[in-house]
């Protein structure tokens, strides 16, 4: 669409410049990563380049080949026309300081449960990591959760749970690159059907929770996501409703089951008023995650 790019961009500020326009005139959405235009181009010419993520300045009047150039420029019109998500350009994804593998096979990692893994190990919850001996992923996807409960919980078993082959495959690359192949075991299964007779220390899940509304309206980046991964019946709650009736047989007696639902919580509050949620503090707030005990879901007849 601009094919004088190539020939009037030199350096890595010019091709900066060029791509925080490309983006803000597109209209971009944001949400895979970054929030803005300009962070998102920093990283995507930085990745494309095989430069330092984190030294953008040192090499902002470097000059460029051309063939570099016919690169970045490539990657910014995939990002502007076509509205790939920059992960699946980049190939990699981030929750804090841990990268991923990603593609078009999975959605692009972004969870509240892998903030609350990064910043206490979803202390005071659990208050002794070394007494979680199994935990569970479900809907692992990517396997990022099933990576940072790994990390968190040295001494658990985890088992990661997907009932996409595709994603598993992805979540396999991961798993490799972190060499947690003899702690993670990825199951290719819907939620807990594969799992008759686990029980589990702690359980977590980032299930879909897209409702049918919400996925009628997805800007075009989401649309390069797996459906599968995103929409979850006409409220989103349809996942979490499965996994609600069958966790408490699935949990040890002190077990705790964390699940991610978006903006539902009103929607999941109406329909288990029995249920007492608890509701984890996240930096966008309190709503996103809940919490529930074993004790808990079997009181409440679950």
């Amino acid at each position: 669409m601009y094919p004088l790019a190539r020939t009037h961009l030199h350096t890595l500020r010019d091709c900066l410049r060029f791509a925080v326009s490309r983006f803000n005139d597109a209209g971009l959405v944001f949400g895979h990563g970054s929030d803005n235009a300009f962070d998102e181009a920093a990283y995507l010419l930085l990745a494309t380049l095989k430069l330092p993520l984190d030294r953008l300045d040192p090499f902002l009047d470097a000059r460029l080949l051309p063939q570099e150039v016919a690169q970045v420029v490539d990657a910014i019109e995939r990002r502007a026309v076509d509205r790939v998500p920059v992960a699946y350009i980049t190939r990699e994804a981030f929750l804090g300081q841990y990268r991923f593998h990603v593609d078009e096979r999975v959605i692009v990692p972004r969870s509240f449960i892998g903030e609350l893994l990064l910043a206490d190990a979803l202390a005071p919850w659990i208050e002794h990591p070394e007494l979680v001996h199994r935990g569970l992923d479900l809907c692992t996807g990517s396997g990022c959760l099933a990576i940072l409960l790994a990390d968190a919980f040295p001494d658990a078993l985890i088992d990661a749970v997907d009932l996409s082959p595709d994603a598993l495959d992805v979540a396999e690359i991961n798993v490799a690159d972190y060499n947690l192949g003899e702690r993670i075991d990825l199951i290719d299964g819907d939620l807990f059907e594969p799992l008759a007779g686990e029980r589990y220390d702690l359980i977590v899940s980032n299930p879909p929770y897209v409702d049918a509304d919400s996925v009628a309206e997805l800007p075009p980046e989401y649309l390069h996501e797996p459906s599968l991964a995103l929409g979850s019946g006409d409220d989103g709650l349809d996942v979490t409703r499965r996994i609600l009736e069958a966790a408490s047989g699935h949990l040890t007696p002190h077990g705790v089951l964390v699940v991610e639902i978006g903006h539902n919580r009103a929607a999941l509050e109406a329909a288990y008023p029995d249920l007492p949620f608890t509701w984890l503090e996240t930096r966008s707030g309190d709503g996103f995650v809940f919490l529930l005990t074993q004790d808990a879901l079997v009181q409440a007849g679950y």
